[in-house]
């Protein structure tokens, strides 16, 4: 659904604002309303704020122009959280909990730039050529 800063649910949603789930590159906001409503599960079972680096992109964000298929972040159905260590341990632990299907781990190097990605998209989303649920690092 498309979303605008007028018609953001911050009842549905009180932890995430438009400001952070909102392209960067364009400012547009077509996110999926259940991938939210597991994204607002797991931030309450946590306990504490997450960082979220990337939600929505637009088909002509800059990381996704690069790709040869636009990726989960384009559905809506995609996150990017910042997290290292005991936090990124407790995202992975809830996350198949709360209907995320998809995981990418980014925990080498700096801890500033870890973070790990969860997405709810499914076989018929991704065409069937990635299995779901799954876990890849990067």
């Amino acid at each position: 659904m498309q979303f605008t800063a007028d018609r953001w649910n911050k009842e549905q949603w009180p932890n995430f604002s438009f400001n952070e789930v909102k392209c960067t590159h364009c400012g547009a906001c077509d996110i999926d309303e259940q991938m939210m409503d597991s994204l607002q599960g797991l931030r309450q079972a946590l306990g504490f704020p997450l960082t979220m680096t990337s939600v929505y992109r637009c088909p002509r964000h800059p990381n996704e122009v690069s790709k040869e298929r636009p990726g989960t972040h384009t559905m809506g159905k995609a996150c990017d959280i910042a997290c290292s260590h005991t936090e990124a341990f407790l995202v992975l632990a809830l996350a198949d909990a709360h209907g995320f299907t998809g995981i990418g781990i980014s925990q080498k190097g700096d801890p500033s730039k870890r973070f790990i990605h969860l997405d709810i998209a499914n076989e018929a989303d991704l065409d069937q050529r990635a299995p779901r649920p799954t876990v890849w690092s990067y």
